[in-house]
Formats: structure tokens, sequence, C-alpha cells
């Protein structure tokens, strides 16, 4: 996360549709619900028995995708579509997703949500071989692959390639005759399958299932393939057993408040997430106030749990996209202020809880306290619900690296006075677990994948370690 803005980037989202006349128009709909997963580039790819059509985007959805005309070009009764936030690969129009490819036996499209680990090393090793990339995404290794797989059907082509990746992906994936879907084993990033009018759906996140009026079937399973085809669903397992690590800060901010995740309601989870923080850091104060739109849940548990009044003392503006004007200098120090107005009628002489899902660099909560005090707030107490987040993240979630994360480099205390509160807490891990539903973080086996509060890695960090030795290697030579 290069940009000034201070906060974790959604990792990318999603969406696929077999069986149904309008593929294209459904598909557009299912990107606009998982709009929060990317709002850097969208893309869909349609079949329609006899070709495939494309439509990539630089923007959002609604900027790009609800001309008549763009609609009526992805002909077609099958389609998949992808929102994007680049955390690999760099921006511009070839990397984003579906990538398309003409394979031996015709054309594939592939999107993905997540990071492979050892792309770098595939990458190399498939340029040695040969192989010429036309994008910088790691997802193009995948097709490449694919494309060199000495296996004969795709689905087993498919199979030979994900046997060879490091990391998370959730993945839709569309041939001439097929539609898959496909989870890591240990079913990092979600991955929902839905029904339509016996049209089937895949998509990242429930609340795509339900703009489109679709009825949630089931999660895909983490390891699991679903290969749709015009004669019905099959489901292969063709990947070894493992626990799931899902990702648990899909339930601190990344899933839409209203989606279904792991059977359970994303608004529920963050609203007892802020009930345990109310329980584990109560405050001497008189309301209960949430940085928008991420914080809301959890203070609303924090103020029911406490007793506390809640009331919205910052008011966001939902206006401000990407592609607003950049400030010139003279201006720059707005800043949030473009984003979020504090509401002094609420703040003026109160003694205020603040709550807010993380904290990254601290730049923008910075802000937001400073504030918050200047319209009048007699005491803030920052309230975090999430653990400290002390390394980055390498499974499809833009962070910094670790030397820019506040809090692999401060105490609390320190963070405290950093961004001038007048106390800081954040969310124990257990608590955390708590809210999700488990009694307590199982040390030898976690539930979650949890690195970002741990450096817990539950997989292969390849291209990590490759990076580190080579830099060893560049010192000792440069030492010599």
């Amino acid at each position: 996360m290069e940009s000034n803005d201070d906060k974790f980037h959604e990792e990318c989202g999603v969406f696929g549709v077999f069986g149904h006349s309008d593929a294209g128009a459904i598909a557009t709909l299912g990107l606009h619900a998982l709009q929060h997963r990317g709002q850097e580039a969208a893309g869909i790819v349609s079949f329609d028995g006899r070709q495939f059509y494309s439509e990539r985007h630089i923007g959002l959805v609604g900027d790009n995708f609800t001309k008549p005309s763009v609609i009526k070009r992805l002909s077609g009764d099958r389609a998949i579509g992808h929102n994007r936030y680049a955390t690999t690969g760099g921006a511009g129009l070839r990397n984003v997703q579906p990538l398309f490819a003409e394979f031996a036996g015709g054309g594939f499209a592939v999107a993905h949500n997540g990071n492979l680990t050892n792309a770098h090393t595939l990458k190399r090793e498939l340029q040695l071989r040969g192989s010429i990339f036309q994008s910088t995404s790691d997802t193009e290794v995948i097709i490449h692959l694919i494309a060199t797989s000495e296996k004969g059907p795709l689905v087993d082509r498919i199979v030979d390639s994900l046997n060879q990746i490091e990391g998370a992906y959730s993945l839709v994936a569309l041939s001439r005759k097929k539609m898959i879907g496909c989870r890591d084993p240990l079913g990092v990033r979600p991955l929902v399958l839905g029904d339509l009018d016996g049209a089937y759906v895949l998509a990242s996140e429930t609340c795509a299932l339900d703009i489109i009026g679709a009825r949630f079937v089931r999660e895909i399973d983490p390891g699991e393939m679903v290969v749709i085809t015009d004669g019905g669903i099959e489901s292969l397992r063709p990947f070894e057993a493992a626990k799931s690590r899902f990702c648990i800060f899909e339930h601190v901010y990344f899933a839409r408040p209203d989606s279904i995740i792991e059977g359970t309601s994303v608004y529920d989870v963050r609203k007892r997430i802020g009930m345990e923080l109310a329980i584990e850091s109560p405050a001497e104060a008189d309301i209960v106030v949430p940085v928008p739109d991420s914080g809301t849940p959890g203070a609303i548990g924090y103020a029911e749990q406490s007793g506390l009044r809640f009331d919205l003392g910052i008011i966001r503006n939902h206006y401000v996209g990407r592609t607003f004007i950049q400030p010139s200098d003279s201006i720059r120090h707005m800043g949030v202020k473009l984003k979020h107005n504090a509401n002094s009628s609420v703040l003026k002489g109160r003694r205020v809880v603040l709550v807010d899902d993380s904290i990254v660099r601290g730049t923008t909560s910075s802000k937001i306290v400073q504030m918050v005090r200047d319209a009048g707030a007699s005491e803030i107490h920052m309230r975090i619900a999430s653990p400290p987040t002390r390394s980055p993240c390498y499974y499809g979630v833009d962070t910094p690296e670790k030397s820019k994360l506040l809090a692999s480099r401060m105490t609390v205390e320190e963070m405290a006075n950093y961004i001038k509160v007048d106390s800081l807490a954040f969310l124990t891990l257990d608590g955390l677990y708590r809210a999700v539903g488990q009694e307590q973080r199982n040390m030898e086996q976690p539930q979650f994948c949890d690195a970002c509060f741990t450096s817990d890695y539950p997989t292969f960090l390849t291209d990590k370690e490759n990076e580190r030795a080579s830099s060893q290697i560049a010192t000792l030579v440069g030492a010599s």
C-alpha cells in the first residue's frame, strides 16, 4: 500500500454465472455488490457458445459497465468477472482481470482473489522454458502453468497447475464448456455457490447473491473444486486435506457487513467484537463514536455492552472516490476532511470513546483524533476492534511493509502518545476469536489465518525467502 491512504485495501472480488441468458448483466450486478473488495478496475468475460467477449476497464463498475452498449457486447449465457485492487503487478489495463488466453483446446479466462507466494519463482522458471508474459499479475502464472501442463483434460491441467502454487486463492475460470470454481486447501479466501432460477452462481460473498436474487446454496469448501457444465455441477477434492485457515480479517473489515461468511453474519460478528472490546477495555466516557464506516458495527456493540450512548460524532462524505481531484500542496493539509468531518454538536465538551477497526500507519488515526479534539471533545479514548497489526499480509491484502506498520515499532503506550489520545486499547487475539465463535485461539493449530497479528504464516513464503536470501548474498558480496 504505497498510497497515502491509511487503511488496508480489499484484496479483490470474483463472480461467475453459468446458464443465464443475461449473464453479462448479472455479472455486472454481482461485481457492483462486490465493489468494496476492489475499486481500481473491473472486468468481465462472457461466452455465447461460439466466441468469448471481454470488457476490462480501469475504475468503478458503475462508471464502466452500466451502459447498454457494454452489456450488449457481453453476450452469452455464462460469464465471469473480477474487481481489482492491485496487490501484485501494479496498475494498468494489462493487469485487469479476468485474464484470457487461447489454449490449443480453446479459449480460457480466469479471475483470481488472493496472492501466490511463489509467483515470482514460478514465473522465472516458466520464462526460462519459453513462456512470454503479457502482464505482471501473479494470476498469469496460473494460465502459463495450465498451458504448459502435460496432463490431458483441462480440469487435470488446472489441478496440476494449482498443485505447484503456494499462497491463497479463490478463483473462477471459464472455458468453452465449463465454469470452474476453486479455493486453496487452507480456504484463506472466501467463495460461495448460489442458484439463480437454475443458473449456477459463484461469488466471493453472499451479498453478491442478494443483489441478483439468487439463493445461497453453500460455501465452496477449502481445497474443493466445482466444475459446472450444461449437465450440472461436479465437486472434486483434488488437493491434500488441510485444516482451514480462513482469513480472520474478513470478519473484522474486508467482507461487507450484510454478508454471511462461515455461517455467521458479518455484522453480528462485528457487533460482538465491539462488545468484547468493551468488556476488555472499558472507559469512563460519555459517548461512543465510530470512525465510519468500518468502525460502526463495533461501536454499536461497544455502546450496547458498556451502556454508553452511541452517536455519530464523525460524518463521512460518501461521494469521495479514487477519481477525486488530487489536492494541491497548499490544501493537502485538509487530508482526512475530504472523507470525514467532525460533528461538533455531538462532540463538544464530551468524553469520547472513538472506535475504529484497525491502526495501520497511524497517520489517519492522528488526523481523526485531532479533528475530534478540535471539535471540542474533552477526552478521547480510542478503542481498536482488532489486535495490533504487526506484520504484512502476503495472501492478497495490500499492506505496508513491516517497518511502516505502527504497531511493529511502538508499544501501545507509545502509539497512544503518537496519535495523541488519552488512552488506547486494542482487542486481544483471544477476544477476537471469542467474537467469531471460538473459545480461544488454538496455539498449535490456529482456526484462522491471523498472520497480520501474529506473524504465523500458514504457507511457505518462497518468494519472500528467496528475496531475503538474495539480499543477504548481496550484502556479503558488497562487504567482501
